[in-house]
């Protein structure tokens, strides 16, 4: 079974920058896609950002330019940049690894953007 573990999140200013860290481990299969995505209160969960085992990268209009995704096979990670936060950045941070016609999910970790 898939596991997924974040780290990483907290609250920062305005203008600030975090790094998510996302661990997976369990049942991994050579080809997958990881990807962080984000949720609000009364607000469906989207994606921010994705990367697949090809190094094949997609971001939500809102962050490009400012997040940046990468993964590291070897250790089975992947990792979210966010630079330039914004106040409209604040959201549970979730992360997931899709592979196989199969959808895992980390616990969620809090960011919080504050001027």
């Amino acid at each position: 079974q898939v596991q997924l573990v974040e780290s990483g999140g907290g609250l920062v200013q305005t203008g600030g920058s975090l790094r998510l860290s996302c661990a997976a481990s369990g049942g991994l299969r050579r080809i997958n896609v990881m990807g962080w995505y984000r949720q609000t209160p009364g607000n469906q969960r989207e994606l921010v950002a994705s990367t697949t085992t090809r190094g094949n990268t997609n971001y939500a209009d809102s962050v490009k330019g400012r997040f940046t995704i990468s993964r590291n096979d070897a250790k089975n990670t992947a990792i979210l940049q966010m630079n330039s936060l914004k106040d409209e950045d604040t959201a549970t941070y979730y992360c997931q690894l899709y592979q196989y016609g199969a959808t895992y999910w980390g616990q969620g970790t809090q960011v919080t953007v504050s001027s």
